[in-house]
């Protein structure tokens, strides 16, 4: 299977340059993988596929405002930092950009010196670990200076940072947005509630493996790069209760696809835990776990478009987004939603 199995042409003006408001009024394409038949519908409309006993597992990460725009001590040059993954208290990996100008025993600055930082180490995957120091609590600095790590494809500023946030965001970490739960409001994930839907928390940090593209030809040849998930024994008892009582486990975003995948063990058996999973899921693949997906749609040739091909297929999944681009849905990070059941 080739990496260009999974391209298509997509027009620049479907590229959402700004979420709808409200959330829940993006639109929303139903695939029914069974048929093949689409909906076109409102996202709030989701309700209507969701019954009582069913379960909505979402992913609860929170974004930190993680790129910090600096100077290189000594000479002035402008840098940008992308901060990916804490390793200890002070020391994060990160992508810098220009890279090739930044060795390790580079000394950077931010905010006028509040926040300074001495680069390490490069990695693997050709960005760089750095070491910061200051004055005060990190956190706090980090919140003044840092801007939302918005897509490259995004070229609007965001006048409101929450609106990169899902609106039950609770544990920091993510340099991305888990999208898919973008389109959510507190009204509609009561309204869920109400219908009999049990709600449920994992986490997963989003990290490199969002912003690496696929380099080599062949699919199976990819290695995603390992993010940290959390599972509480909570979470893996509201699933198997739904489960048992024959509901359905919808899996709103690919990143609590991932995670739900990772932690199954023989038989479908969930395990609560913690830790980091470098899961690929591409055709072929058998989900043990997910019943349905919410999800956004996602960029040509990326992990993310494998994924809802393994669920749906590459051959309907490639037939639902080419209905969508005649149909002018908003693709990518803040664009409309797709339910695949």
């Amino acid at each position: 299977m080739r990496v260009a199995d999974f391209d298509y042409y997509l027009p620049e003006k479907l590229i959402a340059q700004e979420p709808v408001e409200p959330r829940d009024a993006s639109r929303l394409l139903v695939l029914h993988r069974q048929t093949g038949e689409l909906e076109h519908r409102i996202f709030r409309d989701i309700t209507e596929y969701l019954k009582p006993a069913d379960v909505l597992v979402i992913n609860d990460t929170k974004v930190i405002p993680a790129r910090l725009f600096g100077i290189k001590k000594g000479t002035g040059a402008r840098v940008e930092v992308l901060l990916l993954k804490r390793t200890s208290q002070d020391t994060w990996e990160v992508l810098v950009r220009p890279g090739r100008r930044v060795p390790p025993g580079t000394r950077l600055e931010f905010g006028d010196g509040r926040l300074a930082a001495r680069v390490t180490d490069t990695t693997a995957a050709g960005g760089r670990m750095i070491e910061f120091s200051y004055d005060g609590v990190f956190e706090a600095i980090l919140d003044e200076l840092g801007q939302m790590p918005l897509p490259p494809y995004i070229h609007r500023k965001l006048a409101d940072r929450q609106r990169y946030q899902t609106v039950y965001a609770r544990e920091e970490g993510s340099a991305a947005a888990p999208t898919a739960g973008l389109h959510f409001t507190p009204e509609l994930l009561e309204r869920l509630v109400t219908h009999g839907v049990a709600i449920c928390p994992i986490t997963l940090h989003v990290g490199l493996g969002t912003f690496r593209p696929v380099k080599v030809d062949e699919v199976a040849k990819h290695k995603m790069h390992a993010e940290y998930y959390s599972i509480s024994q909570e979470t893996v008892a509201c699933i198997e209760r739904a489960r048992q009582a024959g509901g359905r486990v919808f899996a709103v975003g690919t990143t609590t696809t991932r995670t739900l995948e990772a932690v199954v063990q023989g038989h479908g058996k969930l395990v609560a835990g913690s830790g980091w999973t470098d899961i690929f899921i591409y055709p072929g693949f058998r989900f043990q776990v997910v019943d349905a997906l919410i999800t956004n749609f996602h960029l040509p040739r990326s992990t993310l478009l494998m994924l809802v091909s393994a669920l749906a297929g590459r051959e309907l999944t490639f037939q639902a987004y080419q209905v969508a681009i005649e149909e002018k849905y908003r693709f990518f990070s803040f664009g409309d939603a797709m339910l695949i059941i």
